[in-house]
Parts: structure tokens; C-alpha cells; sequence
């Protein structure tokens, strides 16, 4: 029988069962690799990528409730949901064996266990995990525009992404943050690991040491194992602060000094942990006016904004709009099973007009809608049910864009007459790059 293209990750803390497995596995799939403790279950998963991983419920000689099992069943759904995850246990107890398929694991095998039945149910589990790696961990692409800010965005981005530079990105709700996060992630030397991402506002105070610097087994109710925190997973690779802008005041001085030192200390633990990290924050908060209020501390500010990148809001981007409807609707048409295929040409116009307040997230809303609605091929302007507040004039929108490019070109004019055509002078003087300076001269034909 040929050997299946899968890894299988075994924790077993039971030498004899680890060197048992060592010995079987390896006859039915391609790499298997093997582990004493769950401690290091988290770097191994980064480093191995398996498919399957052979969970053991117990690794305290003296603690057989299986509650090891189940907290590190939750923290592997948890970071990677898509891993198939069998559970291996030398108790049959039937509520045990419920509890972990609640918490999503695909089986439960009792030791001693049957060869057969074991090889199957790891082989049921690979071909479950396997039609759903390609589509899961292709990881979203970054649409740039042709506007001179996206222009120079994107410009940034690849000067700096190869760097170790901490970046901070600012930007309205749903303007894709976390996807320009994922494309300095995707362009950087740390891209054969994935990059890990935090939603700060989502993290309790209470909690929130815990779950960026881990907590050893004890520390406080609850703390049944060791907990490996964000910083440590993504030692080696990118973490991705999100909404940087809601870590509490009290808090902020423990972040900066772990970025600082480069090391963390576990809760309720004296060892510190050196990391190697590349930071990216995102917030669409104004922290500089946070810092003058006293609400976000000003060497932390200076920490994360070494390389600050700035995403125009969707209405600033309208070339960006028909791509990206049409973006989504391929992915809501197979979703749904429907048949539309296009956008009506007046419907393309209608979403250009719109100014999407809640910028892509908004759209992508829209644009599922639309796709469930649609009783043909196209969409039509109807399916859209966009409010007619939310829409801009079009002469209006067509005499205010004119108002603003001849203020505009007045000034660089009026620049360049200044400091004769010194391009460095008057880039600097209106606070803008080079090469978007070089874009507006082209633009007005200066």
C-alpha cells in the first residue's frame, strides 16, 4: 500500500507508545514526527505543519482526567482550526470522549489501541484536512490602485517589508489593515512562517498578560497548564497587533518593556524568554492626539511607529471598487451556489457613488447581499439595496474633486516657484514623498 502525502504530529509523554508509533506510522504516511511534551506542541506546529496531530489526553503521572488533553485540544483548534486533531486516551470514558469532539476533535482512540483502527481513523482525518488546505492557506493578496497614494503605498511597502522595521498602519474601519499587515508579511525574509495575529480590543485586562506572554501551570484559577502567549508563538516570525490603540494605560508599560528587553516572563514565572519578533500594529484611533491626552503613552507611541503607513479610505480609492466587487462576488457566488457571474455596468456606477463608511468590510456586506439576491447573471442596481443617503451627488462629487485639484495644483505651483524647481525642497515643503510629487507634476503638467 502506498504511503499517504501527510504528516502526522504524535504527543505522547509514554516512551514505549512514542517508539511503538515510530515504528507503524511511518509504513502508511510520509513524515511522522514525535513529541514527549505538549510544551513543545506550539513551535513544533509551526516548524513541522502537520496535517494530523495524535493528541495524548494525560502528562501528569499523578493527573488522569484528561483535562491536559482537552486544554491543549482548545489551544490547537484555537491557533490553527483547520488541523485535524485524534485524541489518545487509556481511559474509556465515554463524557471524555463527547467533551473533545465538542471542542472539534475528529476522533477518540483508547489505548491500547488497534493498529487498523488507528491507522484508518489518522487516514479518515488526512483526507478530511486535505481538500481544505489550498483554499484556507492561501493567504488574501493586496489590491493596489493606481491613486498616487496607493502608488506610494505600495512603494513603501516593498522598500520596507524586507527590513525587520516595526510598522505601524492606521486607516478606518475595514479598510483592510490586517491584509496590508499580511502583504508585509508575505513580502518579508519571515514568510515561511505564518504571521500571528492579536485583536487587542478583543483581550480582556484581566487576561491580557496572559494571553500576549503565556502563564505557567498554576499562576491562577484555571491555569491548569502551561500557556504558551502570542509573543512566544511568534518567535521567529511576524506578530500582528491589531487595534493597538485599546491596550489599557496600566498596560502599555509591561508591552514596552517586553519590547524593549525582547524577552518575556510568563505569568507566574521568573524565566525570561528572549523572542525574535517583527511588529506590526494597526489602530484606527489618532494616537498622537491619544499621546497629548494622556491616554496612550508617548515612548510606547514612538516604539511601534518607527515605519507608520497610512490606507486611504475605500471612497479615496474608487478604482479600487469595481475589482474588488467583483473580487467578492466570484467568492459568494460559489459560496452560495448561485449563477451570477457579472456586475451590471449601471450597478458598477452605483457602488463608485457610494461612500462606504464602512469602507471594504462594507462592500464585501454589500456585495454577499447582492449575490444572494440576484435572480440572473448580472448584477443589477436594485440588488444592491444601497441607501440613497449613503450616496454621493455625482456632480457634486465631480465639482468638489475638480475644487480640490486646482487647490492643489495652485500650491505646487506656487512651491515650485518658490524653491525654482528644487523638487527636494518642495517635496519637503508640502510634507509629501518625491515620487507622489513627481506624480502630481505629471498629473497638472507643471
Amino acid at each position: 500500500m502506498s504511503k499517504l502525502k501527510s504528516k502526522i504530529l504524535v504527543v505522547d509523554d509514554n516512551a514505549g507508545i512514542r517508539s511503538a508509533l515510530k515504528i507503524l506510522l511511518p509504513m502508511r504516511f510520509e513524515e511522522v514526527e514525535l513529541i514527549a511534551s505538549p510544551k513543545e506542541l506550539m513551535s513544533t506546529m509551526r516548524r513541522f505543519k502537520p496535517d494530523v496531530v495524535l493528541l495524548d489526553m494525560n502528562f501528569d503521572t499523578d493527573i488522569n482526567t484528561g483535562n491536559e488533553g482537552l486544554y491543549w485540544l482548545s489551544e490547537l483548534k484555537r491557533e490553527y482550526p483547520q488541523i485535524e486533531v485524534v485524541l489518545f486516551t487509556a481511559y474509556a470514558d465515554i463524557a471524555l470522549a463527547v467533551e473533545g469532539m465538542k471542542r472539534g476533535a475528529f476522533d477518540f482512540i483508547v489505548k491500547p489501541w488497534d493498529n487498523t483502527k488507528l491507522l484508518g481513523v489518522l487516514e479518515q482525518a488526512c483526507n478530511k484536512r486535505k481538500p481544505r488546505m489550498e483554499v484556507v492557506e492561501t493567504p488574501s493578496l493586496m489590491l493596489w490602485g493606481d491613486s498616487p497614494d496607493m502608488t506610494e503605498l505600495h512603494r513603501m511597502v516593498e522598500k520596507i517589508a524586507p527590513t525587520d522595521a516595526t510598522v505601524l498602519i492606521a486607516g478606518e474601519n475595514g479598510t483592510g489593515k490586517d491584509v496590508l499587515a499580511n502583504e508585509v508579511h508575505r513580502l518579508s525574509k519571515r514568510s515561511n512562517n505564518a504571521m500571528v495575529s492579536v485583536d487587542i480590543g478583543s483581550i480582556t485586562g484581566t487576561l491580557f498578560e496572559s494571553e500576549l506572554f503565556g502563564h505557567v501551570k498554576g499562576a491562577f484559577t484555571d491555569a491548569h497548564a502551561d500557556h504558551v502567549g502570542k509573543f512566544e508563538l511568534a518567535n521567529g516570525t511576524t506578530l500582528f497587533l491589531d487595534e493597538i490603540g485599546n491596550i489599557p494605560l496600566n498596560l502599555q508599560a509591561k508591552l514596552l518593556r517586553v519590547l524593549q528587553n525582547r524577552s518575556i516572563t510568563r505569568v507566574g514565572d521568573t524565566k525570561t524568554i528572549p523572542i525574535d519578533i517583527r511588529l506590526i500594529c494597526a489602530t484606527n484611533m489618532d494616537l498622537p492626539q491619544m499621546v497629548k491626552e494622556g491616554r496612550f503613552r508617548e515612548d510606547l507611541y514612538y516604539r511601534i511607529n518607527t515605519v507608520p503607513l497610512n490606507l486611504p479610505p475605500l471612497r479615496e480609492r474608487t478604482d479600487e471598487i469595481k475589482p474588488l466587487a467583483e473580487l467578492f462576488l466570484a467568492r459568494f457566488a460559489e459560496k452560495y451556489h448561485r449563477e451570477v457571474k457579472s456586475i451590471d455596468e449601471e450597478a458598477v456606477q452605483l457602488l463608485q457613488r457610494c461612500q462606504w463608511k464602512g469602507n471594504i468590510r462594507e462592500l464585501q456586506n454589500c456585495i454577499e447581499k447582492a449575490v444572494i439576491l440576484s435572480e440572473g447573471e448580472k448584477i443589477k442596481p436594485n440588488d444592491l439595496q444601497i441607501n440613497p443617503a449613503d450616496l454621493k451627488d455625482a456632480a457634486e462629487a465631480s465639482t468638489s474633486q475638480e475644487s480640490l485639484e486646482n487647490a492643489e495644483e495652485k500650491v505646487i505651483r506656487a512651491a515650485m516657484k518658490k524653491y525654482n524647481g528644487n523638487l527636494s525642497l518642495v517635496a519637503k515643503s508640502l510634507n509629501i514623498s518625491r515620487p507622489t510629487l513627481y506624480n502630481r507634476l505629471k498629473k497638472y503638467v507643471i
